[in-house]
This record gives C-alpha cells, structure tokens and sequence, in this order.
C-alpha cells in the first residue's frame, strides 16, 4: 500500500496510523519511508533507521526510514568493489568520482525501494508493506525509474553510463521490473491518493491519478485528509475555512470523483505517537472538541503577535534593490503562494521581478490573480530542460568525436541522470538572473532543494563529462547562495510540531552548506485571529509552543501570516491587525 500525495497533506500520520492499526489486527506489518525529508521518527515516537528494526510498544510493526545517504555509501561500495585491484587505481577512481553526484543518491535509495517492493526475501515474512512516500513530484520520478533504467539497461551497448558501469544497474535489472509488475498488480498494490479539501492538493491528487495510469497502476483509492467540521457558525473564520472546504469537494476533479474515497476529519492535536495514532485510527471525530485557551493565557498568545509581517520582509528586501529570493520548506506550508505574495509586493514598488519554481508539482498560475506589471512568470520544466540540455551538449561535442564516440554520448544522455543536470543548470541560469533584477523562486518540497543544492559541485563534476567549459552561472551558483547580500532565503513553515522540527532540519543542512537563512516565515497561523469554534480555538492555543521556538530559539528574524481563506490573494500586513 501505497500513501502518495502533495506535500503536508498527511501521508505519514495516515501511513503510520494505517500501519498500527494493521498491527493492532494481529497483521505483520512493515512501515517504509522513501521520503528524503522523512519525519517518521517524530509520528511513531522511536527512533528509525536504515535497517529494518521492530517498533516500540507495539507488536507485530517492523519500520525503516531509507537513508539516501546511507544507501548511495552501499551502492558505491556494491559497485566499485569488483573494480578494486583489478583496474588502475586511476580508472577506480574515476569510477568513484561518476558515482558522486545526486543522480547516485536517487538511484540509490531506489535500490533500497525496489528491493523491498520487488524481493520477497525481504518483505516476504510480513503480511503487509506500507510505504509512506515522498512529495508528489519526487514519488512520480521514482515509480518512472524502473522502466527507465530497464529500457536504459536494454538499449545500451557501450557499458557505462552518468552512474559508471552498468553492471552496478544491470544486476538490478530483473528487480526492476519485477517492482512495476507488482506496482501495477491490483491483487498486490493499492495506491492510497492522500488529498485535504483544497483545489492545489486536489489538483495535485488528480495529476498523480493520471500519471500513475499511464503507467498503467489504476489500483487507486482516494483519502480526504483533514476537513474541517464547522461547530460554530458564528465564528467567521470557521465559516471561511468550512466554505474553503465546501467549494474545494464540490469542484473536485472528475477524474477523482470515481475513486473510492473516504474522508478524514481534521484534528485539534498533532498526530504524534503510538497512542495518538491508535486514537485516529479508532474514533477520529473525538477530539474535536478539545477546549478553548484559558483566560490565564491571554498575555502569552498576545506576547506571540509582537511579530513581523510580510510587509517588513518586503520593505527590507526592496532595500536591497536586486537579488534572489528563495522560500524553501515541508510540502505544504505556502511556499507558492508566499513567494507570489513578495514577487507581487516588489513588482508594485516598481521592480523588475522574474517568479519561478523548481517544484515540479508547483501552481504558481492558480495564485495570481491578473498579469502585474514587472513580473514574469516562469516554471522551471524537466522535459524542455533536458531536451535543452541534450541539444546543446550534442552541438559542442559531437565535431570532435569519431562515430562511436557519438554513439557513446548519445546513450550517455538518454539516461535518466541527464534530466537532474539539465534541472540544475536551469536552476543556475535563473539564480544568475538576479544580477539584473529580483529573481523570487519557490522551490520543491525539502528533501528534492535538498539535493539539488548539496549537489551544487558533485554537478560541477558531472557536467565536466560531457562539456568541456562549464558556464559561469553554475560556477558562481554556490558562491552566490551562500552570499548573503545576493541571496535571501527565507524558511516557510506552519505552527505546527512536524513542520517546524523539518524546517529546523533544513536551517541544519542549510548552514552546513554554507548558506544562512534571512529568516523564518511562519504561515496561516490562527494566533492573529479571534476565533470561538472550539476546534479552531483548540487548533490556535496549540501553535504557541512552534511559534516561540521558531522566534526564540531558531530564527534571527521571523514573521508571521495569519491564515487566510486559499481562494483569495493573500494579504501582506501587519499581522496583529490581519482579518479572515
């Protein structure tokens, strides 16, 4: 079974909820998270790694976290091992230097998600294997790849590739398509389409449905994660949010309206821990009731509005006058429609502003309302990327080889790995964009920026292959992410705990790699707001605790957006003094 989804739309708290409650059945049950920005630790509550290892305080419930950093170790070592001491250390480590870049990782961690879909050795002792799988976007790439490394392994005749020798993909080659056989079995596989009741999460769900068919996987069912159920129709902002609700379902896609679907209602509380899941799974409307703050309380959720709005991000960032601006976080969190907000808010101060997305399940479209003046509007494609990518390489080094030598550079560039490089160059150019201008990009869902920005000198190496000169957009690219003064990145979440712990992992691997956050923006919070329905009152006392460990412990500069019905234009403002 399979939980796939646009991002925060609840693919884990479902997966793992499903999970214990199979186990809970007497079931066997394996968990697996192929997610790179996996936060399957936090919802069980126990530790998880790279290993299968039974979960605590409950029988029958095995988990694995996979570990693209950890698989792509064990994929070199299973592929450059036959080489040691056979070949010229030279030629080893030129082996070792192909198998450095992103495309290694993916493959990789793919490795480690076929052997468990497609190898009974390892999942044949359980009765059921739920994977909880990453963003839309990134889990579509990962089902493709079977079929594309199987015709990529059939078709060529040369032996090696952007991953090095083939034989490192040929000994897989069986398992491949072992994994979409089972994938499109409906005896064997359900696909579970996590949605909640909003038009960009049901669009994306209606994306994936497509897609999956075409691979002929038609075995879908259709989870409404999240509605809300209105208990004081008094309250405006319950009203707004149950009409947000209301007119997403009755526009659904028709494609979704002939799955099975079953709807889930939305929680006053994180679904964090065993117990906490076991309640979800058994009475999911109970704890909707949950009380109001206390009047003792009043100081601190006062206390908590003394925080920037967009409008002070916006004014500091017109001081600048150019340069990129990046909003990155958890699937989910706004990132879209906050970038959108600072293109349209710097493009009325008179800007040249250039938005675009790395996202490739991104609707950057659905969040304008009219064309504005000053800004363009782009979205980074990996079709015409790598066709692009293809091309050019094709006209600079295709006079300077023999016959076999373009038949070698031609296969090389039909692999899979070329449409990563052709991605990140695109990447590159847009951020050598901003010299001129401002360039504001909404980037994918955490764990995909991830490895497109760790991979920024792997991919140095990796274009050198087949380019003789590399551009100098992809030479000054991690210089100018890492400079402050170019680059402003700004790290969006919710007030929730899932979101903020991902988004504080992110600042992590961010510093490591040199670059500095401008500041944390805390979106669609309930705190701004004066609410009575309890289960948004209950929803609003509970974002407390996020909102001051982002401003006192994580965040040198932090702001905060008070929720907003989805169908209108957001509204930059202070935000102590926003309205539904």
């Amino acid at each position: 079974m399979f939980f796939t989804g646009k991002g925060g739309v609840g693919k884990t708290s479902l997966s793992c909820a499903t999970a214990v409650a199979l186990a809970d059945q007497g079931k066997k049950t394996l968990l697996v998270c192929t997610d790179p920005a996996s936060n399957l630790n936090a919802v069980l509550g126990t530790p998880i790694g790279s290993t299968i290892t039974p979960v605590q305080d409950i029988d029958n419930l095995s988990a694995i976290n996979i570990d693209p950093e950890d698989a792509a170790r064990r994929y070199r070592e299973r592929v450059v091992g036959p080489y040691a001491g056979v070949l010229p250390e030279a030629s080893v480590t030129a082996i070792e230097e192909q198998l450095s870049g992103a495309c290694t990782t993916e493959i990789a961690a793919f490795d480690e998600f076929v052997s468990l879909l497609g190898d009974d050795e390892a999942t044949g002792r359980h009765d059921h294997v739920i994977f909880d799988t990453a963003p839309t976007g990134h889990t579509l790439r990962l089902m493709k790849l079977p079929a594309a490394w199987s015709h990529f392994i059939d078709t060529s005749s040369t032996g090696t590739s952007c991953l090095g020798p083939l034989s490192g993909l040929q000994a897989q080659h069986a398992l491949y398509q072992e994994a979409m056989r089972r994938l499109a079995d409906a005896s064997l596989t359900t696909l579970v389409l996590v949605s909640t009741p909003r038009r960009a999460a049901l669009m994306e769900a209606e994306r994936s449905s497509l897609e999956l068919a075409r691979q002929d996987i038609r075995n879908q069912i259709l989870v409404i994660n999240g509605v809300f159920m209105i208990s004081d129709e008094r309250d405006p902002i319950a009203v707004s949010m149950w009409e947000e609700n209301s007119e997403a379902l009755a526009d659904m896609p028709a494609v979704l309206r002939v799955l099975p679907k079953t709807e889930l209602p939305l929680q006053a509380q994180p679904l964090l821990g065993i117990g906490a899941l076991r309640h979800f799974g058994g009475c999911q409307g109970d704890s909707q009731g949950e009380a109001p703050p206390k009047p003792a309380d009043i100081d601190l959720l006062n206390d908590s509005l003394r925080i920037d709005g967009l409008e002070t991000v916006v004014e500091n960032l017109a001081a600048r006058g150019k340069g990129m601006v990046m909003t990155m976080g958890k699937g989910g969190v706004g990132k879209t429609t906050l970038a959108t907000a600072l293109a349209v808010a710097l493009s009325r101060r008179g800007f040249p502003v250039h938005l675009t997305t790395t996202d490739p399940a991104a609707h950057i479209d659905q969040t304008l309302a009219h064309r504005e003046d000053n800004l363009k509007v782009s979205v980074i494609d990996p079709e015409v990327e790598t066709r692009r990518y293809q091309t050019e390489v094709m006209a600079v080094q295709a006079g300077n080889l023999d016959e076999d030598g373009r038949k070698l550079l031609e296969e090389d560039l039909r692999s899979p790995c070329t449409e990563e490089i052709a991605v990140f160059q695109a990447f590159a150019r847009k951020v050598d964009q901003a010299r001129q201008g401002f360039v504001v990009m909404d980037t994918a869902p955490t764990g995909h920026t991830l490895l497109l920005l760790d991979a920024t000198e792997a991919y140095h190496r990796e274009v050198s292959r087949t380019k003789s000169d590399l551009p100098e957009a992809v030479t000054s690219l991690l210089p100018r992410l890492r400079d402050p003064g170019f680059t402003a990145v700004f790290i969006v979440t919710l007030p929730e705990a899932t979101p903020v712990q991902e988004a504080a992992g992110l600042q992590d691997d961010l510093r490591r790699a040199g670059i500095e956050p401008a500041g944390w923006i805390i979106n669609r919070s309930l705190m701004p707001l004066t609410v009575t329905d309890p289960l948004l009152s209950a929803r609003r006392a509970a974002e407390l605790p996020y909102i001051n460990r982002v401003r006192r412990e994580l965040s040198k500069s932090t702001a905060l957006t008070a929720w907003q019905k989805q169908s209108s234009r957001i509204v930059i403002s202070n935000p102590a003094t926003a309205g539904p």
